[in-house]
């Protein structure tokens, strides 16, 4: 049972996709995109979000290949994580995001809006699918 909110975040190298949980680990809202600066002011402010919303949890997705092997992502990602833990005290927990930025296209594809609206919006998105596929397996 979750106590607290899930912080969800799809990393990338300029952009890092958010989305929170509500405190019952129901729903998953978009937050605004944090566009990157420095590693440490990047974890600065992620600890201040986390801790201003009530954080229990770092979600990250986990940059796979389809084959399920590690890409060269992953390892970036991890370093990036364990960063965050030691900044923030929160537990970190890896979920698989093979096709959470698909997805993201494909709902902003078939919703109409422009392609410069659609970049702006794509790493909210891939964040909150994947955090729904995070809560979807906490009630199954």
């Amino acid at each position: 049972m979750l106590t607290g909110r899930v912080l969800a975040l799809d990393l990338g190298k300029r952009r890092i996709g958010l989305a929170i949980s509500d405190e019952l680990g129901i729903t998953a809202q978009g937050l605004d995109t944090l566009q990157r600066t420095t590693i440490r002011e990047d974890l600065a402010r992620l600890a201040s979000l986390a801790q201003g919303r009530n954080v229990s949890l770092i979600l990250m997705g986990n940059p796979l290949h389809m084959s399920g092997l590690d890409s060269r992502q992953a390892e970036y990602t991890r370093e990036f994580a364990a960063r965050l833990e030691s900044v923030t005290r929160l537990p970190t927990k890896f979920w698989d995001e093979r096709l959470t930025s698909v997805e993201a296209e494909r709902v902003l594809r078939q919703s109409g809006i422009s392609i410069e609206k659609r970049a702006k919006a794509i790493d909210r998105l891939a964040a909150v699918i994947l955090l729904e596929s995070y809560l979807d397996s906490l009630h199954q």
